[in-house]
């Protein structure tokens, strides 16, 4: 007995492969591998008792908690499942697709408002540092972060180096908190990051760092933070750390991530 196999079986493979290779990515960047490699064993299980060993009544149970998995992995890994769908839709190929409706004038003047907001945060990110006066800016991406923004204080004001000095005053009610800069405005101050729990994090680094490695983690945003005890800038992009930065090497990052990318 000859088996049909076929191009369409190969292509049906390798797009198989293909999804399961995403999955163990994504499960791997959200510290979720050993709950990945569990589905996985327990799928590899259920086909072997269901189809090979044709165990009816056992191969019936796990059918029903098959079925009840699903819904449940959905509760459980809702957030990773929307950060799947965001980064489907912000993939940079999508990005070089829109790029080509765009015009060059557009895209000029685009990279130049990207810049004008980049600069005060330079400018105030280096009066702070002089200053040690803590700060945590965030720069919103492609994922956005309305989730965090509720939390805080809602501002919707120019980007301008004086409000963001005003804002991380020691003094001033919104101090502690995280702002958030999102298409070009400061959209509110005084929001309540996620933290990032993860060990490899320097343990000289405060709540502050551990907040701008934990929204970088669960977003594509940049996290721009002041050291209160210390005064040096950091940043902090796809769960990554680059530290003691000058004024020159925060400008020239933030212009590689956000204007560059526009």
């Amino acid at each position: 007995m000859f088996i049909d196999f076929g191009i369409k079986d190969i292509i049906d493979i390798l797009l198989v492969a293909l999804m399961l290779f995403y999955l163990y990515r994504l499960m791997r960047d959200s510290r979720s591998l050993n709950v990945f490699i569990g589905i996985m064993m327990f799928a590899a299980l259920w086909l072997f008792v269901s189809q090979i060993l044709e165990m009816r009544l056992l191969g019936t149970i796990m059918d029903k908690l098959v079925s009840v998995g699903v819904i449940a992995m959905i509760v459980i890994f809702q957030e990773d499942i929307r950060k799947f769908l965001y980064n489907l839709g912000a993939h940079q190929r999508m990005k070089a697709l829109t790029k080509l409706f765009r015009s060059k004038k557009g895209e000029h003047e685009a990279k130049m408002e990207v810049m004008t907001t980049i600069i005060p945060v330079v400018m105030a990110s280096q009066n702070m540092s002089r200053g040690k006066v803590g700060a945590l800016i965030i720069f919103e991406r492609d994922i956005p972060l309305d989730d965090i923004i509720v939390t805080g204080d809602q501002i919707d004001a120019n980007v301008n180096q004086q409000l963001i000095e005003n804002i991380f005053f020691k003094n001033a009610p919104l101090h502690d908190g995280a702002m958030i800069i999102s298409n070009n405005r400061i959209k509110a101050a005084g929001c309540i990051l996620p933290v990032s729990h993860d060990l490899s994090i320097p343990k000289e680094l405060g709540l502050r760092h551990r907040a701008a490695m934990g929204v970088s983690q669960e977003s594509d945003a940049v996290a721009v933070v002041v050291s209160e005890e210390t005064g040096g800038i950091s940043v902090a992009i796809k769960g990554e750390f680059h530290l003691r930065l000058s004024a020159e090497d925060l400008e020239s990052i933030l212009s590689k991530e956000l204007a560059d990318s526009e």
